[in-house]
């Protein structure tokens, strides 16, 4: 297996996405007695390109996905996937966050479980807690939420500030 460094990998990322690319950047972190360095790749693109970009990670390893992180904004929705590659090979191991916007009336985006089934769990809980809909999912039930929670309301979002009126109504 070929191993890249953190700049080689961000530069063979960006001239096979290139005009899809929002913005990337690399940081660099040091750990332990020692201070070894550890890299996070920070890699945004367009959500037409997404999909494609988790292929592209393919090509050179199987990613290990960590969790997916979401975050809105106000005017729209962040996620930001956490990949790891060269996962478990010491002081190889470089960190890729892979952020998308999606717009925050009805966002949706292509699921990559037909890729990385071991994404299936992280996205159905993105699904539930910001109403993200995951086109392909092939499990839609909720992990956290009571199936006969309120389909409206998605607790990660920031219009929600609670369920004290829901819960008021049914006292």
């Amino acid at each position: 297996m070929e191993f890249f460094n953190a700049q080689d990998l961000l530069s063979y990322l960006q001239e096979n996405l290139k005009e899809s690319i929002v913005d990337s950047r690399i940081e660099t972190r040091t750990a332990g007695v020692k201070k070894e360095e550890f890299y996070n790749i920070w890699l945004e693109v367009t959500k037409e390109k997404f999909k494609d970009a988790v292929k592209l990670l393919m090509r050179l390893q199987y990613p290990h996905i960590a969790i997916i992180a979401g975050n809105d904004t106000g005017e729209k929705i962040d996620l930001v996937y956490l990949f790891s590659l060269f996962y478990g090979e010491k002081f190889k191991e470089i960190s890729i966050n892979l952020k998308v916007s999606l717009e925050r009336e009805k966002p949706s985006i292509e699921s990559i479980t037909d890729l990385i089934p071991g994404a299936q769990t992280t996205e159905r809980e993105i699904k539930e807690m910001f109403g993200i809909d995951f086109v392909g999912l092939p499990d839609m039930r909720n992990i956290f939420l009571p199936e006969d929670f309120p389909k409206d309301i998605f607790p990660f979002r920031k219009e929600q500030k609670g369920l004290d009126e829901l819960v008021q109504k049914e006292s």
